[in-house]
């Protein structure tokens, strides 16, 4: 039966849905793009899997790749890649909303539901100021960004074109916490280079914290806090997500230097082990790049990284995972129950019960989805178990982290890892809506009756 295209409306598509297809499309926009011949060294061919790979990884700014993307790509490969990670990073509705804003076009209801949605923001208020915000603020960071690390390279390269490509490419890189380098060994180059590193540092932790922590402190720098309102005031989520934030990358760095300490911090000297330590575990959040072999660390800090890229970024930002709010919650619940309190009280506020259950719904389906790809990537890959639960954790939280099987897993292993990226770039609550049938209305009920648990 022949059915009519005026009939099938976008509109009947449930928003989830809709984000999830426009993601699907930027993804076959990327397969397309990246594999253009001219964008390749001469001789370099991709085959469709390893473009698919290359282009998921791109758009859930993961940083995981197949292919050496220096020896792949030419100078116009780069910077297509670069415009994909941007594309990633900022958003699929970021750049849509600032398309319909240059074209002139007024945003709908639809389109402020789809913004909503794609951002976490709890209601359509502000929703396009919000977007053209988010994009002034990252241009602006990653603008600062290449001209230090242009300019300082020149210490590093002999033109200042090639200096110019690895500026641009690391801000961007780094400040969308995509992971890809150019260099050829991430940024293991500088890994005597303190300045490079606290630059990057700095340019991964803006990109993951949250937009809206970066509009917050943008507003209290102007001085919106001083005019008396309280909705000016820091809201629960900033206090919230950068204190679990900042709280993770210290007790990362800590728990990297323990257990390094007679293994590879042993020969290291203080300044050293602080930037090591810090900088790895700054890049758990969802930077994918490395100052050094990660398969140099034991089999514990492996675990640890593992644990540390599962949590992943925080909410509304570059970043995949679990989120950052989404581990402070779970902790804060455990903690109430054990006192035997009913409720969650934090920063003189008080959780809903929703968020509490969402967040427990959100740690149980991924660790069902690694939990099911471990064991499958188990049975089908030749590679011991940490290296797949490295790479697994890695995917889900793109991070972009490798212990350097990636290249050679099989077709069905890189559909998997493919399937994990995009599921932590669009989020948990966001597959799970895609997969939710419609709602219904319970006409009755049974009894209720208790039953033991634990």
């Amino acid at each position: 039966m022949k059915i009519s295209l005026k009939r099938f409306k976008l509109t009947y598509l449930s928003t989830i849905r809709l984000i999830v297809l426009f993601y699907i499309v930027a993804v076959i926009f990327s397969v397309v793009l990246l594999g253009l011949p001219f964008l390749h060294h001469v001789g370099e061919e991709l085959s469709l899997i390893d473009l698919m790979f290359t282009a998921v990884s791109a758009i859930s700014v993961t940083g995981l790749a197949v292919v050496s993307t220096p020896e792949t790509f030419n100078t116009a490969g780069k910077i297509a890649l670069t415009f994909v990670m941007q594309f990633g990073g900022i958003g699929i509705m970021t750049l849509g909303t600032i398309v319909w804003v240059i074209l002139g076009k007024k945003i709908g209801l639809r389109g402020r539901q789809l913004i909503q949605i794609d951002h976490n923001r709890a209601s359509l208020a502000g929703s396009v100021k919000l977007i053209l915000k988010i994009l002034k603020t990252i241009l602006l960071i990653e603008l600062i960004g290449t001209v230090i690390l242009s300019a300082y390279f020149m210490n590093y390269f002999d033109s200042w074109q090639e200096c110019l490509l690895q500026g641009y490419f690391g801000a961007v890189s780094a400040t969308t916490n995509a992971g890809f380098d150019i260099t050829g060994s991430s940024l293991e180059l500088f890994a005597d280079d303190y300045f490079v590193q606290f630059v990057n540092i700095i340019l991964l932790t803006l990109g993951a914290i949250g937009f809206p922590v970066l509009i917050e402190l943008q507003n209290y720098m102007r001085g919106d806090h001083l005019e008396g309102n309280p909705r000016n005031s820091f809201s629960l989520f900033t206090k919230l997500t950068t204190l679990t934030f900042f709280a993770l990358i210290a007790a990362g760095a800590i728990l990297i230097v323990l257990l390094e300490w007679n293994g590879f911090m042993a020969d290291k000297v203080w300044h050293e082990r602080l930037f090591f330590s810090l900088f790895q575990s700054v890049t758990t959040r969802n930077g994918g790049l490395a100052t050094m072999d990660v398969g140099e660390f034991s089999s514990p800090t492996l675990i640890v990284l593992c644990f540390l890229m599962f949590i992943g970024a925080s909410p509304s930002s570059v970043g995949g995972g679990i989120r950052t709010t989404t581990f402070a919650i779970m902790l804060l619940a455990i903690y109430n129950f054990a006192k035997g309190r009913t409720g969650i009280k934090v920063f003189g506020r008080e959780l809903e019960q929703e968020d509490v259950i969402g967040s427990f719904m959100v740690i149980t389906t991924a660790s069902m989805l690694c939990m099911i790809a471990i064991i499958t990537l188990t049975y089908i890959e030749p590679f011991s178990l940490i290296e797949i639960v490295f790479e697994v954790s890695s995917a889900f939280g793109t991070t972009g982290l490798s212990l350097g099987i990636t290249p050679e897993l099989s077709t069905a292993g890189k559909c998997i890892i493919i399937f994990l990226m995009f599921v932590g770039r669009i989020g948990i609550f966001s597959f799970l809506f895609l997969i939710r049938g419609k709602e219904t209305k319970e006409n009755y009920h049974y009894p209720k009756e208790k039953v033991i648990i634990g």
